[in-house]
């Protein structure tokens, strides 16, 4: 059952996140709903996967500044589909 959910949210990121899930073809709250699972749920069972960089502002992890984020993105699906 959805039930709704009211957020009080700094203006210039809602507008920011609403451009994120435009480009991605998804609703704002299919995004936050899946963020909210992932953080609350076995991470095995999630049918969406959070990418390093939300987690580390979630977790305060640093991402160092030379990552080479295309050869992370390529080592995991490699991982994935092994």
């Amino acid at each position: 059952m959805d039930t709704k959910l009211t957020l009080k949210l700094n203006q210039e990121i809602i507008e920011r996140a609403k451009k994120y899930a435009s480009d991605k073809k998804m609703s704002l709250s299919r995004i936050v709903e899946a963020y909210l699972q992932s953080l609350t749920t076995d991470k095995k069972n999630s049918d969406f996967e959070i990418s390093p960089f939300v987690k580390s502002l979630a977790t305060g992890t640093k991402i160092p500044t030379d990552l080479d984020y295309k050869k992370e993105y390529s080592d995991s699906l490699l991982e994935k589909y092994k």
